[in-house]
């Protein structure tokens, strides 16, 4: 299982390297001059715009620029921002916090929604808690993100006044977004949870448990559930992933700070070095988590530590 494991890692930071080197070529195609974002065009000489240019290394060929962006990064250098002059990490890492408040809450929401309703959904199916189950997870997969943002704050905001709607500061401030994107998520796990836990049911060795006499709370809770988590666990750990990348618009939608608000601004204003960072930084993120279920997967199912 280690060499698993090492393979597992290896391949991650091959993704890593991929996904960064993906970036920094579709950023160096598109249109548009870095120097631009710094010196007004209107009053610029060409020497000054030349000397700009030779200053933050955009005269160089790609593959030069390419080797020293991934010699910056290899020692923790994100760049500049051509904004404000600062550095790039620092500001993600002073916005990250207030991301990840964010994402572990909706995290928690999507989990204890989607485990609750999709285990009552399999275990009363086509009763009423089934039915409300599975419109709230079609309510969750079908609406999109922005529109269910804007129309919790109509509701809970502006009609009821229970809720700030925007800002950051605050635990109140948290609960309209985090809600967001966990209703979202939890729609994705209620589905998985419940087909996980039909199937499980409809196997032969919960009808030999029945047949030894165990109680019925005991199936479900002991046996079932635990089968039927093992597919949803690896699903919870895209779902996170996938909030990440959701706050981009949550922290837009909901006026939030984070790393999601730095990288909209970043893009409205064509500073690429944060683009660029954000970037980098969120993958090997999403990349992390989805290596830490991968394992974990490996861990908990039998099945799948013996066919290694």
């Amino acid at each position: 299982m280690a060499r698993s494991i090492i393979e597992r890692i290896l391949t991650a930071l091959l993704v890593v390297f991929g996904s960064t080197f993906l970036v920094f070529t579709i950023l160096y195609v598109l249109p548009g001059d870095p120097v631009d974002t710094i010196l007004d065009p209107s009053v610029a000489t060409p020497e000054m715009i030349e000397k700009l240019r030779h200053e933050l290394g955009v005269d160089q060929p790609f593959h030069i620029q390419l080797f020293q962006y991934f010699s910056d990064l290899f020692q923790g250098n994100f760049g500049h921002s051509l904004v404000n002059s600062t550095p790039v990490l620092p500001q993600i890492l002073d916005q990250f916090p207030k991301t990840l408040a964010l994402t572990l809450a909706s995290a928690s929401i999507s989990i204890v929604l989607g485990l609750t309703l999709g285990v009552l959904s399999a275990i009363h199916r086509n009763k009423a808690i089934d039915i409300l189950a599975r419109i709230i997870g079609l309510f969750g997969i079908s609406m999109p993100t922005f529109w269910t943002g804007i129309l919790l704050i109509l509701i809970f905001s502006v009609h009821l006044g229970w809720f700030p709607s925007l800002g950051s500061d605050g635990w109140q401030t948290l609960i309209l977004p985090a809600f967001t994107l966990g209703v979202i998520g939890a729609g994705s796990i209620i589905r998985m949870v419940r087909n996980s836990m039909l199937e499980v049911i409809s196997e032969n060795f919960i009808t030999t448990l029945r047949s030894k006499g165990l109680s019925e709370r005991v199936i479900m809770y002991r046996h079932a559930l635990r089968n039927a988590l093992i597919p949803a666990l690896t699903m919870m750990g895209m779902i996170i992933g996938d909030m990440l990348a959701g706050t981009v618009i949550i922290e837009t939608v909901f006026s939030r700070q984070g790393i999601g608000r730095l990288i909209a601004d970043a893009i409205m204003a064509s500073d690429l070095p944060v683009v660029q960072g954000v970037i980098f930084f969120t993958a090997i993120l999403y990349i992390t988590i989805n290596l830490i279920v991968d394992i974990s997967y490996t861990i908990i199912d039998p099945r799948v530590r013996r066919s290694i």
